[in-house]
């Protein structure tokens, strides 16, 4: 019934039922850690991966669950799992493909945290990862070794609001074999819904924009379905008997759905990276009005990034919905809606006049966060992308120079004059 129901009513229905013991409208939250067999037969069956329910929270809730099933939903995949954090949801999202002295090829353009994990992270692991211009599909190619398991970028990328060209490195990852991972934080499935591009996998903060108000951290991870995961023998976890799960098979016992199954029996079984059931809740709620408020954070963005484009004490403005960006074009075509709510402004007076605007602004707030219904701001060169190098954080759109807004669902005039004050503050 839900491929067939509008966005609209899947941010609000998909996923969820009036609760059976009560008549409960809205998802209950489900405080519990564990959950009672109806006999041994039962809870083997669960076990054994025969029945599908709920054995204990680190894997499996309710209003957890129901959360998964709306952003699968929403996203048009086979399954979805639910993790702490965006950064865990990243490295859940890659755990079943990788091993020692396996890679991925990246885009330059990462979130700073996101940039370190894959750097120095991934070391401890034996993994590692090459970065790439995703504007170059043939540099994405070229870096493809016998060791690359997976390719990944994000879809409108954080902080310079830099939109990807999904379909093109779909095609890269496709002629290669190999799953391609997007994610899709700053854009949503409202903007864009990657699988339809060619994505095998999606990943969220759903800290961001799907809760929208900035109450709770939590990730996703939504799997197509589609991958063949036993083609070239390159994924053992999911193509061979697996010894972390009593030699199961995954691909061959569960086929679309073994990446999903994987992931909940495997991964939040040994590491752990479980959503609580309180956050899934706000997540849920913050999800029914997802198409509403992004259409306001559009909206808003376009028409603060052209006045400040006109601004005389603005050198550049990062903003793919302006119609002077080189990347206007691929945004009206991959992302037809709206190219977001990110995006970077470059200031004349440099380093200072950042700091100054930041520091004598009244309506955004200078947080590390985006995606809230609050107008947000960072100087991301010295915060969150502050342990990259000078000719890394330029590659990634956070130079010196550089202050990150996230648009927020105010009045698109209020902040404009915020905006003008603490420029004529900070600029003299």
């Amino acid at each position: 019934m839900t491929k067939d129901l509008g966005f609209d009513t899947l941010q609000v229905h998909a996923g969820t039922e009036p609760d059976p013991a009560t008549g409960a409208r809205q998802v209950p939250i489900y405080q519990t850690t564990a959950y009672v067999f109806r006999d041994a037969d039962h809870a083997a069956a669960l076990f054994n991966l025969q029945e599908v329910g709920y054995i204990y929270s680190r894997l499996t809730n309710p209003t957890v669950g129901a959360l998964a099933n709306r952003i699968a939903a929403l996203e048009g995949g086979a399954g979805a799992v639910c993790t702490s954090s965006g950064h865990a949801a990243q490295i859940m999202a890659l755990y079943p493909l990788m091993g020692p002295g396996l890679n991925i090829i990246a885009s330059t353009r990462l979130y700073g945290g996101t940039y370190t994990q894959f750097t120095q992270v991934f070391k401890r692991f034996g993994w590692s990862a090459k970065f790439v211009d995703f504007d170059d599909p043939q540099a994405v190619a070229d870096a493809i070794d016998d060791n690359t398991r997976a390719i990944f970028c994000e879809s409108i990328a954080n902080p310079a609001g830099v939109p990807t060209d999904i379909d093109a490195i779909a095609k890269v990852a496709n002629d290669a074999g190999l799953p391609l991972v997007v994610d899709n934080t700053s854009a949503t499935p409202y903007l864009c819904k990657p699988i339809e591009h060619g994505a095998t996998l999606v990943i969220h903060s759903t800290t961001k924009y799907l809760t929208g108000n900035g109450t709770v951290t939590g990730g996703a991870i939504v799997d197509s379905g589609t991958f063949d995961w036993s083609a070239s023998g390159k994924f053992p976890s999911l193509s061979e008997p697996e010894p972390a799960y009593h030699g199961i098979n995954f691909h061959e016992a569960l086929g679309g759905m073994a990446y999903t199954f994987y992931s909940i029996a495997v991964g939040l079984r040994d590491l752990g990276m479980t959503m609580n059931p309180q956050g899934a809740h706000y997540t849920l709620m913050g999800i029914e009005t997802l198409s509403l408020r992004m259409q306001k954070h559009v909206e808003n963005a376009q028409k603060i990034a052209e006045w400040l484009e006109a601004d005389p004490r603005i050198e550049a403005v990062s903003y793919a919905g302006l119609a002077s960006s080189p990347y206007n074009e691929r945004a009206k075509r991959v992302y037809p809606k709206g190219a977001g709510a990110l995006f970077t402004v470059t200031l004349k007076g440099g380093y200072d006049a950042c700091v100054g605007v930041v520091n004598n602004l009244e309506l955004f707030s200078h947080v590390a966060n985006l995606g809230d219904t609050r107008s947000l701001i960072i100087h991301s060169a010295s915060t969150t992308h502050r342990q990259l190098s000078s000719e890394q954080r330029a590659a990634a759109g956070a130079g010196d120079n550089v202050v990150r807004l996230s648009i927020g669902i105010e009045d698109a005039d209020d902040l404009i004059a915020d905006l003008d004050q603490a420029l004529s503050k900070a600029t003299g």
